[in-house]
């Protein structure tokens, strides 16, 4: 008996990916992230900036419904408060409406508190944020707004 045997080659399975191919799939990955997150942060700023006049159109209704209601604005020691709660300092107003004129008021995209003075610089009042620092002056993030000024020097 004669038997044959019959050998056959079979290839030497791969048994996964070598250290190059991950480098260079976690280089275009980390590339490609850099280029769409890039685009997102200047957004977010600019989101930022559009609440804050969103904010800012909220409570100058609010506060015309108190003056129509108190004949005068709040003052700057009465502050946005009274549109929240009764204020207990002079001038007290005699028609405040039951409940408030804001529920409560939230803080800018910042996480400071909304700032209010009477008579403004330029027109009844002034409502105004300090920035993304919360100090006065600045330029980009850390930039003033006002109320009264729509201009947006971020973009």
């Amino acid at each position: 008996m004669n038997k044959s045997v019959q050998l056959t080659y079979r290839p030497k399975l791969q048994q996964g990916f070598s250290f190059i191919e991950i480098m260079v799939v976690l280089i275009i990955i980390g590339v490609m992230t850099a280029a769409v997150a890039g685009k997102f942060f200047g957004k977010a700023e600019e989101a930022r900036v559009t609440q804050v006049r969103a904010d800012f159109r909220t409570i100058e209704g609010q506060l015309k419904l108190y003056r129509l209601d108190n004949y005068r604005y709040p003052t700057t020691e009465q502050g946005l408060q009274a549109l929240v709660e009764k204020p207990l300092i002079d001038p007290v107003p005699r028609q405040w409406q039951s409940g408030g004129y804001i529920e409560r008021l939230s803080p800018d995209p910042w996480g400071n508190q909304y700032l209010y003075s009477v008579p403004g610089e330029k027109g009844d009042y002034d409502i105004y944020t300090y920035g993304a620092d919360g100090v006065a002056g600045g330029t980009g993030p850390d930039k003033d707004l006002y109320n009264w000024d729509d201009t947006d020097e971020s973009k």
